[in-house]
């Protein structure tokens, strides 16, 4: 009924149809002309022209079996008469005789899709000429442009509807954005500095035990929120943003990561291989955000006992970060999805993450106009991130 009632609606907003009917009857001679709209169990009039008091108005209905357009609904062929009682086939039926008509063409109406949507028809009373390729024409072509007014109005109305679900998703991406900046970012922020304050002002073991559990904790769930906020930016928002300016301590934003991190990792060992006298181009948070990404990676992937391997070079080319550990190679199915968002592999008890990192860590890369290659065997796996100097 919905759509019934929405493609009434759609004929009534094409304005050029009282003038087309007016001219059908005009070229045809014919009294009475309309725009159906005929279903299995309806004949509704969407237009219509009446100079001989047909009677049907807009809107109104005739039984769908009484009707010529039932048949042409069918057959998605057209219908012409100039004299029903001259003609071999429509002479004995039953329609002409109950609604008074001589003459009658009907046409079908086919949507762009191919869908049978209605008729063009035109009655009268009197026998006219119709069966002739000017008249055939003039219909089929006028069919084909109400047909074609109907796909404009279906296109505008999804185009209206799209742009309001697009307001509403700002508004949502606004406000996701908003909690996820400061709703939660500053409680754990503050639960971070409480547990770096108990650690400072108690030597008891146990507090200290459990304050170091917070504080990881907190950095963890800060990176994750991180994560998520840059994702939502990159996918609803205007993309990752960075900001690109030379920076000659690019050695000091490493060395700070390294520390922050083996504070969350005090037993595990993290060597470096700097070669960084030339400065770097480059946004230094977004680059810490992801050497933090691929150094948190390492450390929770790779062997506990071993050493991971960070290095480092900046040249008058490039700029060239690599972290590497020794563990388990990664399989070849999962290489393909690494940068995949939300993709995780299996992962062990601790390991738990939204898959997020990666993804936004190659996000980086490109706006950088770099890239990460990643490399994995038996006995290490390498990310590493390179990036033109300028």
């Amino acid at each position: 009924m919905e759509s019934l009632e929405a493609d009434i609606a759609a004929i009534s907003q094409i304005s050029i149809l009282p003038s087309l009917l007016e001219v059908v009857c005009r070229a045809t001679g014919m009294g009475f002309a309309a725009v159906a709209k005929v279903t299995e169990d309806k004949w509704v009039a969407c237009g219509v022209h009446d100079e001989i008091l047909f009677g049907i108005k807009p809107g109104g209905e005739l039984q769908i079996e009484t009707t010529i357009c039932n048949e042409i609904r069918r057959s998605h062929e057209a219908v012409i008469i100039d004299h029903v009682e001259k003609d071999e086939i429509f002479c004995r039926h039953p329609t002409p005789a109950m609604y008074g008509f001589q003459s009658y063409i009907s046409v079908p109406i086919i949507r762009k899709n191919g869908n049978f949507f209605g008729t063009l028809c035109a009655i009268d009373p009197k026998p006219a000429r119709l069966n002739n390729p000017q008249i055939i024409g003039m219909f089929k072509l006028f069919a084909d442009l109400i047909a074609f007014h109907l796909q404009a109005i279906e296109d505008l109305i999804s185009s209206q509807t799209k742009l309001l679900e697009e307001r509403k998703t700002a508004e949502l991406r606004e406000q996701f954005i908003a909690i996820l900046g400061h709703d939660l970012r500053n409680p754990i922020g503050a639960i971070s500095n409480s547990a770096q304050v108990l650690q400072v002002i108690t030597s008891d073991e146990d507090i200290l035990r459990l304050a170091g559990i917070i504080k990881n904790s907190s950095y963890r769930m800060q990176g994750l929120i991180e994560n998520i906020l840059d994702f939502a930016r990159g996918r609803l928002g205007e993309g990752i943003i960075i900001n690109r300016k030379i920076i000659s301590d690019i050695e000091n934003v490493l060395t700070v990561v390294i520390t922050e991190l083996h504070a969350v990792w005090p037993g595990r060992i993290i060597e470096t291989q700097f070669d960084l006298s030339i400065p770097v181009n480059c946004d230094s948070s977004r680059i810490a955000q992801l050497f933090s990404n691929l150094l948190s990676n390492a450390l929770s992937y790779g062997k506990m006992e071993e050493p991971v391997m960070v290095v480092a070079i900046s040249s008058a080319e490039s700029f060239t970060l690599s972290v590497t550990n020794k563990g388990n190679e990664i399989p070849a199915k999962e290489m393909a999805h690494l940068f995949t968002a939300f993709y995780r592999s299996e992962v062990k008890p601790g390991q738990q993450g939204l898959g997020l990192g990666l993804f936004i860590s190659a996000e980086i890369a490109r706006a950088h106009g770099g890239d990460i290659r990643v490399e994995s065997s038996s006995e290490k796996t390498s990310f590493t991130l390179q990036i033109p100097a300028f």
